[in-house]
């Protein structure tokens, strides 16, 4: 049997993302819990399409560009709830293309 690789960016560069300007779909809620409480910055990982990053300072950056609104980190935040998530407007995030 032949083992299949796949890789991830080739995967979600086939997807398109029609981003609303200025009404983000999500946001952190207070960047200082992410700074200050949250000792294992697990958004950074889970996140598919590596939303999260972890910046030197301690502090947690969102770039919802490209978002696959699966929701992990709202599931996975809950300890905190420091993540806001609601579906994008009508015609805007994540538009799949299959094939």
């Amino acid at each position: 049997m032949r083992k299949v690789t796949v890789n991830i960016e080739e995967k979600l560069y086939q997807n398109r993302y029609r981003v609303d300007v200025g009404r983000p779909h999500i946001h952190i809620k207070n960047v200082e819990i992410c700074t200050n409480d949250c000792a294992d910055k697990s958004c950074t990982f889970i996140c598919p399409a590596s939303c999260y990053r972890s910046e030197t300072n301690g502090s947690v950056t969102l770039i919802t560009d490209g978002c696959l609104e699966c929701g992990s980190c709202r599931i996975l935040c809950t300890d905190h709830h420091n993540v806001e998530w609601e579906y994008p407007r009508g015609g805007h995030g994540i538009q799949f293309k299959f094939g």
